[in-house]
């Protein structure tokens, strides 16, 4: 079986494991109640419902009062 004849170098070996190591943007579905962004198969942060039903209760947060 052949061998390499030199080491190969830290930037040639890097180069290929960096190849299959690729940052993808999350998936995001629709939420059917309140119509805004989440991520799949998880409850909604905006208004705690998941499969149509409530589940998580979503305090409102205070607006900052302007002076």
């Amino acid at each position: 079986m052949p061998l390499p004849k030199r080491k190969h170098s830290r930037a040639r070996r890097d180069k290929r494991r960096s190849a299959n190591s690729k940052m993808y943007a999350a998936n995001l579905s629709v939420c059917s109640q309140c119509k805004k962004p989440r991520l799949p198969h998880r409850v909604c942060p905006f208004c705690g419902y998941y499969n149509g039903k409530p589940v998580v209760v979503i305090e409102a947060k205070e607006k900052k009062k302007k002076r």
